[in-house]
């Protein structure tokens, strides 16, 4: 459906007339493009033009890229139908109230999505921010940004490495320029990102080129113990996928990379996530300057950083393969024990050590911890499961397995307490210690 039969509005901005929606009680202004790109190319900003008029495209742009029949099963069947594939997959969707008082400013949250910097984008119905936007009165920009092939794998001057980190800071630069014509407070960004987003933003953190873009970040369940010494496997990924990067047909060219992605598992537990941010290259320095740099841009963000108890959970509780051999008796135990270890390894000890880094500094830090509390869960707090909790939307959960032995009714009352702290901490930089938790929860000032 076009936006010309529903509702709509128009924002005057110096970017251009820009046609937004009206859905029950918010306005949303879908799939902006922020800039352009050539395939390996570095993205161009999209010049502003008073007299043009921006009209959504009918159907969601989303970078190339296969499904996952793990995340399918996790969150839900994706409405493909829906989409249109662009490697060239820069674009934002801004929601905010329909009704803002005269000259207010909002705060304002960018959404980086998840997915092994390889599969997502940002306008899914599984992330839509319109309940936290009615609750919390704020304004959620939600960015798509190129992923995989096109952009988290390179290392050469035909194949830029960065490409997809790169997009997101004219993401942001956009945002800047223009969300106080939408109310938005410019001076009053937040980053929030899950998985993958989140390890992009730990490095938009050390990013040359962000100056004054943002001010806080919200990181949940970033890798980050998947960071390091990945300049090998990066290095032989490349080389094997050269073959592919003039490839015309880029539904085949995301088939075909996945041939290539059982050659580089003699690298470990970082090949689970083949792509990624590339240290030495534009726009990040050297890995063994990354601590340092963190430690030196501390005070500059206020950070809230952290996991879910039971993050791996979901990936080796489900299959099939395992349950057979460990679904029961001590195999369950060994199971339970493998979930906290790789828990700890990937997520939990290097956000810790992370905050502990950053608070040492001088920063302002909290790290959090999110339970399930429910004992016939037999999942428990794996990953994913705080995006239902941040943006709700039940309908769009209906199909997902992780939420099956968890009633809507819970994921609501812990999400709208989550949801107030989360909005608390992008307005002011702290939470209070007065402020309601859920009882999922834990919570430390670092």
């Amino acid at each position: 459906m076009t936006p010309t039969q529903k509702e709509t509005t128009v924002f005057e901005t110096r970017f251009g007339r820009i046609i937004a929606l009206k859905e029950e009680g918010i306005i949303r202004a879908k799939n902006i493009r922020y800039a352009h790109s050539e395939r390996f190319q570095k993205p161009v900003a999209i010049e502003a033009s008073l007299a043009s008029v921006i009209i959504s495209p009918e159907k969601t742009p989303v970078c190339p890229q296969a499904l996952s029949p793990l995340v399918e099963k996790m969150i839900g069947a994706t409405p493909v139908e829906s989409f249109e594939p662009d490697e060239s997959t820069q674009y934002l969707s801004i929601t905010r109230p329909e009704t803002v008082a005269e000259n207010e400013k909002l705060p304002v949250i960018v959404w980086i999505h998840g997915g092994s910097h390889e599969i997502g984008c940002g306008d899914l119905a599984t992330a839509n921010p319109a309940e936290w936007v009615k609750e919390q009165h704020i304004i959620v920009v939600s960015v798509s940004y190129r992923l995989g092939l096109f952009g988290f794998l390179g290392g050469d001057e035909k194949r830029p490495a960065n490409l997809g980190l790169l997009d997101i800071i004219e993401a942001l630069k956009w945002i800047k320029t223009n969300i106080a014509d939408f109310s938005g407070d410019e001076n009053n960004i937040t980053l929030l990102g899950q998985s993958s987003g989140g390890d992009a933003i730990a490095h938009l953190m050390i990013s040359e080129g962000v100056e004054n873009l943002f001010q806080r970040v919200i990181i949940q369940s970033a890798p980050l113990g998947l960071r390091h010494k990945r300049q090998k496997m990066s290095a032989e990924f490349l080389k094997k996928t050269e073959a592919l990067k003039d490839e015309t047909d880029v539904l085949k060219m995301v088939e075909d990379y996945k041939i290539v992605v059982p050659s580089v598992i003699k690298y470990g537990l970082k090949a689970a996530m083949p792509f990624g941010t590339q240290y030495g290259y534009f726009p990040l320095c050297k890995e063994d300057e990354s601590v340092e740099m963190w430690k030196k841009n501390a005070q500059k963000f206020d950070v809230l950083i952290g996991l879910n108890n039971d993050e791996t959970a979901f990936y080796l509780k489900t299959s099939e393969a395992l349950n057979k051999y460990f679904g029961k008796g001590l195999g369950l135990k060994l199971m339970d024990k493998t979930v906290e270890k790789t828990t700890a390894l990937i997520y939990g000890n290097p956000a810790k050590q992370f905050a502990q880094n950053l608070a040492e500094a001088g920063g302002n830090v909290y790290l959090f911890r999110i339970h399930s509390k429910l004992k016939d869960n037999h999942i428990g707090a794996s990953h994913c499961i705080d995006l239902p909790l941040i943006f709700g939307n039940e309908s769009a959960w209906k199909s997902s397995e992780l939420l099956k032995d968890i009633p809507w009714s819970r994921i609501h009352e812990n999400g709208k307490k989550l949801r107030a702290l989360w909005a608390e901490f992008a307005r002011t930089g702290k939470i209070a210690d007065t402020s309601e938790k859920p009882e999922i929860l834990e919570l430390q000032k670092i």
